[in-house]
């Protein structure tokens, strides 16, 4: 307890001195906000509670009063007896007196950060190839809110790479419109080629759709010239390279980065290079991965490639690879053979034979080129349009070698089954939305939990999910997928159990040993152990608890504690349909709660919760999360929130310590009692 003295408890600090409202999440300090990051580990003090509150210190003192009979605290053998039994914790670095533990000492252990419900992440082990680990993953990182209407913006990769993500998602597309020059020239020859002209009109018809329903007018769309929207960079003189002209334009026309067939706002590729760049690897120095879903001309695609490798220089991968090696001689590297090093992950282009190569075209026969090619697109969208609204249907074209390239070992290719010959390459990635990758478990469990030992495997929401909602996590971790994409836009259960998941290992966390690419195991259900579970919560009372965004009267507040677990369902190891598709619902039927309580300082009196006899449950892929709600008469509002991997949720008297209903974390606790048996 940082201001504590130790014959002296604190007194409570002034009714004025607390701040029971939710401000939105400063930008400015991203490193209070969750996301998997280490920001409660930057100090010794970072969990210690400052003050104890009259409810913390009341029942504080009747617990001492009640182990001094059963363990003589007041000698050094009986407190240090109760650390060992109860708090299950080597007493090292605890002040304990000769004569032995004092309320103000045993008061001023439970408020330092030894007691946070939250244990300490083991030490990474990066002797491992990099497809044996899971990766805090980010899906359409750049936009700052909903899929279909906010604004897109470089400090968005900012925000996510200093809170521990390591998977970040590019949509990029067209600065300047492939047949911007060349459509007067054709109008004077003829009407515009059919093709086209049903793209367009399908493309304005979407976006009056959605203009429609959002209230919103679009002032752009994907196709959009450059000198209509972000014809030069707002990058700084120094951080520009050789301009680029078109042919077409003394204007450099740059891709942009923006959500395809939405009202978002787009930012220059530019400014998300500036920023990946910056901020990769401030947080740690572990690797990043570069997702790039592109929808670029041929011509664009260069310019991807200049202002990649210019930002990026001395971070991507480069290995003595020549262009006539086969993919097949890789071998995915250890994962610290990959510090500070950017990883593309794009969809490969194989090199062209030397006396196949035909002649490089002219800059007419580009502009030509350029009037008829379409969108480009990588291994899977990560945008999938409502059924009332159909995406205009655009031929692919292909990935420019160059950019292909940069994917040495992230190279995206699109699914079909594991029997393609692209499943045994080594390098390949396989990108399915979470519908897809639900039927793919239903129908073929075994080869898909034997692909994902040994290859990449990523994971997205599906295009439904407007408002930025996410698919449960969880269950595609126990599928061994290591790359699961959330939309960190949005707070709810899939983006706390990230949290839980990756708290403390800054974006990379080892597969449990059956999931490793060394395993014999044949199947999800052999991959662990399995347990049953008998866990209680005994609560005391909190203090400083976040009032919910919309409430703002200390008085009003009435706080209850719902607590979930989500464990392995059965069907998920028997090769059966999964309830639900995947879609994160909680902790389905293991789910508790505290009577209601009041003020942001509740006294929940000693009330207990249980969950007996819990069985399948592997503690590395089990997760207990924590919901302080203020009990309203309709919809109950989200105060804060503490979610934890079971392996990592401590037993004992302790502190736990919430983030408020923006991910960021407060001075709010809850004083509990965990009691924890996991048994064969």
């Amino acid at each position: 307890m940082a201001s504590s003295s130790p014959s002296k408890i604190p007194a409570p600090k002034p009714a004025e001195a607390k701040m029971p409202t939710i401000a939105a999440p400063d930008t400015a300090q991203p490193e209070l906000q969750a996301g998997g990051g280490t920001p409660a580990n930057t100090s010794p003090d970072a969990n210690a509670v400052e003050y104890l509150s009259p409810v913390l210190t009341k029942h504080m003192k009747a617990v001492y009063e009640e182990l001094e009979k059963t363990h003589s605290l007041a000698t050094k053998d009986g407190f240090l007896k109760w650390l060992a039994e109860s708090q299950h914790v080597v007493p090292q670095g605890i002040e304990v007196s000769t004569n032995g533990s004092s309320f103000s000492q045993f008061a001023k252990y439970l408020s330092s950060s030894a007691t946070n419900a939250m244990g300490p992440a083991a030490i990474v082990d990066c002797s491992y190839p990099i497809s044996n680990y899971f990766i805090s993953s980010s899906h359409n990182t750049y936009l700052t809110g909903n899929q279909l209407s906010s604004e897109a913006s470089g400090e968005a990769y900012q925000n996510v790479l200093l809170r521990g993500c390591r998977c970040v998602e590019i949509d990029v597309w067209d600065g300047e419109s492939p047949s911007s020059s060349s459509s007067e020239d054709e109008s004077a020859k003829g009407p515009k080629p059919k093709k086209k002209e049903k793209v367009e009109k399908v493309e304005r018809k979407l976006m009056k759709k959605l203009e429609l329903r959002f209230g919103r007018k679009s002032d752009r769309s994907p196709s959009k010239g450059a000198h209509d929207a972000h014809p030069v960079s707002k990058a700084s003189p120094e951080d520009k390279v050789t301009p680029w002209k078109s042919t077409s334009s003394s204007i450099r026309a740059e891709p942009r980065v923006l959500h395809g067939y939405t009202l978002t706002k787009e930012t220059p590729f530019r400014d998300v290079c500036k920023s990946i760049r910056d901020y990769a690897f401030v947080a740690s120095d572990l690797p990043v991965i570069v997702s790039l879903e592109v929808h670029t001309s041929l011509e664009q695609q260069e310019i991807m490639v200049e202002i990649m490798e210019e930002y990026w220089k001395g971070m991507l991968v480069d290995l003595p690879i020549t262009s006539c090696e086969s993919t097949e001689e890789l071998v995915l590297p250890r994962l610290d053979q990959l510090r500070n090093k950017i990883l593309i992950k794009v969809k490969y282009t194989a090199p062209k034979p030397l006396d196949a190569e035909p002649p490089k075209p002219t800059n007419l026969q580009l502009e030509k080129s350029k009037s008829s090619s379409a969108l480009s697109s990588s291994s899977a969208s990560s945008y999938d349009v409502p059924e009332t609204v159909a995406k205009p249907a655009a031929p692919k074209a292909k990935i420019l070698e160059a950019l292909g390239r940069l994917g040495i070992y992230t190279r995206s290719y699109h699914f079909k089954n594991f029997d393609q010959p692209e499943a045994k390459i080594p390098t390949h990635v396989f990108s399915l939305s979470e519908k897809t990758l639900m039927e793919v478990h239903e129908q073929t469990p075994t080869q898909l939990f034997a692909h994902n030992k040994n290859f990449f495997m990523r994971a997205y929401p599906k295009g439904l999910r407007l408002n930025s909602s996410n698919l449960d996590p969880s269950i595609f971790w126990r599928t061994g997928v290591q790359i699961v994409a959330l939309n960190w836009q949005k707070w709810d259960a899939g983006m706390m159990l990230n949290e839980a998941m990756f708290s403390g290992y800054n974006g990379w966390v080892l597969k449990p040993e059956g999931y490793r690419s060394a395993s014999t195991a044949e199947n999800q259900a052999l991959a662990t152990t399995h347990h049953n579970l008998d866990l209680t919560i005994e609560f005391f009372g909190g203090q400083d608890i976040p009032l919910p965004p919309e409430e703002h009267n200390p008085k009003s507040f009435k706080p209850y504690v719902k607590c979930e677990l989500h464990v392995e369902k059965h069907e998920e190891r028997s090769d059966e349909p999964i309830p639900g598709g995947g879609k994160s619902k909680g902790g389905g039927d293991y789910k508790r709660r505290t009577k209601t309580t009041k003020t942001p300082d509740p006294d929940f009196q000693r009330e207990t919760i249980r969950f007996s006899n819990v069985r399948g449950v592997t503690e590395e892929l089990t997760f207990v999360r924590l919901k302080v709600m203020d009990d309203e008469h309709f919809n109950d509002d989200l105060a804060a929130w503490a979610c934890f991997r079971l392996d990592r949720f401590q037993p004992g008297l302790r502190m736990i310590h919430l983030y408020d209903a923006h991910g960021v974390l407060t001075k709010g606790v809850l004083f509990v009692r965990i009691e924890k048996s996991v048994s064969a």
